[in-house]
This record gives structure tokens, sequence and C-alpha cells, in this order.
């Protein structure tokens, strides 16, 4: 199981402790690490993360990394060393890339205030589930909802969310209007 940090309490002026350039071969090993991890990304990664673009991982404390562009803009982030997963931001950009976990109209306020999702919300009326294993990266998207409102990983995988009904069915990692949300590009 993977822990998150608590984005909501991200400050970027206190939370950054430095920026490093990456090599071109790291470059190479991450987006290829990205191709495995979103098959969907294939035909959109040189949009995402062009060859001839330079990239940098800002690292802040709790062991959070962000990886940004030549622009500065925020595309991915992991926690020690966690998946990559992108930013909501990024993910409103190529909604497509990640697979959709949908909660009822009832989550929607726990989920943007940080909460993680409970398997009631994504199993009752209003709520769909893709199918995906345990640990797999996720977009949380709402009942009459067209973007993402979150980025989190399956604590369960979609068949045990549906038998088990009850506990963490999604640990939230990044949500609306948090720490990183509000992060403004890095120069």
């Amino acid at each position: 199981m993977f822990l998150i940090v608590n984005l909501f309490r991200f400050d970027e002026k206190e939370s950054i402790s430095g920026v490093q350039q990456l090599k071109s071969s790291v470059q190479k090993g991450i987006r290829s690490r990205l191709l495995e991890l979103y098959p969907h990304l294939e035909n959109h990664i040189d949009q995402v993360l062009p060859k001839k673009d330079t990239f940098r991982i800002v690292k802040c404390h709790d062991h959070l990394e962000i990886m940004v562009n030549s622009a500065g803009e925020l595309l991915f982030f992991r926690h020690r060393e966690g998946p990559w997963m992108p930013t909501l931001r990024l993910l409103h950009k190529y909604p497509f890339f990640l697979p959709m976990q949908q909660v009822d109209k009832g989550a929607i306020r726990f989920v943007l205030s940080g909460a993680n999702i409970m398997c009631p919300g994504l199993t009752s009326p209003g709520a769909r589930m893709s199918s995906v294993e345990k640990g797999s990266v996720v977009a949380v998207m709402a009942e009459g909802k067209q973007h993402a409102l979150a980025v989190g990983i399956t604590s369960l995988s979609t068949d045990d969310i549906a038998k088990v009904n009850k506990g963490v069915g999604i640990e939230n990692c990044h949500y609306l209007n948090d720490g990183l949300w509000q992060m403004k590009p890095v120069k």
C-alpha cells in the first residue's frame, strides 16, 4: 500500500527543498516507465513529454517529487518511489489516459476536502467503476461532472470493492484546490 503525503497542507514556499534538472537518460527512463503505466498515453507522449524539452524534478519535503517541463508546468508527481501520477491539470488536458472511477453526488464534498474514497461511494447508484487491480492509479470522477476531481490509488481491486463494500476503496492523492493544484509554475 502506498502512503501519500497530504497535499492540502502543501505550501510551495515552505515545502520545496530543491530543483534538479534531469539527465536525458533519466528522462528516457521516466518516459518509458510512464508508457508502461499508462499505455493510453502512447499517441500523446510527444505532446506531454517532448523529446527535445528539458525536465526538472522539484524535490519537496515528505519525499514528494514533482516533474515539471521547461515552462515550469507541473506534469507528474510521486511520493517516495511510488508510481508517477499525473497532476489534475494534465489529466484535464488528457482525460483518457487513466481509468475512471465515478463516485456518487454525495461523495463529492468529502473527496474535495481530501477524504479517501470509501467503497460505498463507488458502489451506490450514480457511481460507476471500470475494472482495475489493487494499486492502480485512477481518475476520480463525480456523477454529473465532466472533469476529474481527484487522482488516487486503488486500495482494493474493483471486484473486491464491490464484494466487500466497506472501508477505503481509493486513496485520495491529489484533488481539486489542494496545495498541488494551487501551486504556480516553477521557474
